[in-house]
């Protein structure tokens, strides 16, 4: 029976197996779909299916920098264990290489890797490693000078969070500073005019109300906002705060004393914004042990 590329994929959305395995079942079972459902499980390669609905919120920051380039990708799985895994680093090292030729996450998903589509990578890894993983985002700088960063490094170049700082001018030792300032106040935006105008709007208002609740005449109220609201600019803003190197100048001013303008960044946590299921410790034990 001839092998379609309609059953192929058929099959490959019903087990989450990849596509070379999911013809090679098709083939091995003239075409019956059940059958080579049955031979893809025989062969423990259509596990992706049954695992993609479980949260997975750990997993790795990988960062690549090339030629002014730099990117920092997110990829997910279930547990702190596979993050440590060998072949789950390589895939992120190799994920994020890839990434450097591309735009965006969806492009990414398409990118080869020795052939395959950097999706069906991720497939194949779980089916083998037996975890729900997920490719969740990515993150590019460009600039005359991109410097990376990893906080909580598992491996060389990967981490629990990855950070991008593109420089116009200076050099690797200020680009690495101002990385490590980032991983550790996540700025909400390089300077004022790139801030979210719904974030800035909402803390007017916070501040506002705040300030009439003092009962000072409305004169003096516009100033305390305006002083305020200068306040959290300086706070959110990655060339506002307050070096963390040298509290006593601001960002900005560090980059320009070494000769340098930050011109982007980016910041990945691992996880950040995912709601992970809370559950209690001996509770799960229990139900593993077939408990209550």
């Amino acid at each position: 029976m001839a092998i379609t590329a309609a059953m192929v994929k058929e099959l490959r959305e019903t087990t989450g197996a990849g596509m070379m395995d999911a013809k090679k079942a098709l083939t091995e079972n003239d075409g019956d779909m059940q059958a080579a459902q049955d031979w893809l499980r025989t062969k423990g390669l259509a596990k992706a299916a049954k695992k993609s609905g479980r949260v997975a919120a750990e997993g790795l920051v990988g960062v690549a920098v090339r030629d002014g380039k730099g990117v920092a990708v997110e990829v997910n799985s279930e547990t702190d264990f596979v993050a440590k895994n060998e072949e789950f680093q390589d895939m992120v090292r190799r994920i994020a290489t890839a990434a450097l030729d591309v735009d965006d996450v969806e492009a990414l998903k398409n990118a080869q890797i020795d052939g395959k589509p950097v999706s069906e990578v991720l497939t194949d890894a779980i089916a083998r490693i037996g975890e729900n993983m997920t490719l969740r985002r990515m993150e590019k700088v460009e600039a005359p000078l991109v410097v990376s960063y990893v906080h909580n490094a598992a491996a060389d170049g990967m981490g629990k969070i990855g950070v991008l700082v593109g420089l116009d001018g200076g050099n690797e030792d200020i680009g690495r500073q101002i990385a490590m300032h980032v991983a550790a106040t996540s700025p909400a935006s390089l300077g004022q005019d790139d801030l979210d105008p719904a974030l800035v709007e909402r803390e007017k208002q916070v501040l506002t109300e705040q300030a009439r609740e003092s009962g000072k005449p409305e004169a003096v109220i516009e100033k305390m906002i305006e002083g305020r609201m200068n306040k959290f600019f300086e706070e959110v803003t990655l060339n506002g705060q307050k070096f963390v190197i040298n509290p006593d100048v601001t960002v900005e001013q560090a980059a320009s004393d070494a000769g340098a303008k930050i011109v982007g960044f980016a910041r990945v946590a691992v996880g950040e914004g995912i709601d992970k299921r809370e559950e209690d410790f001996a509770a799960e034990v229990a139900k593993t042990l077939g408990g209550a």
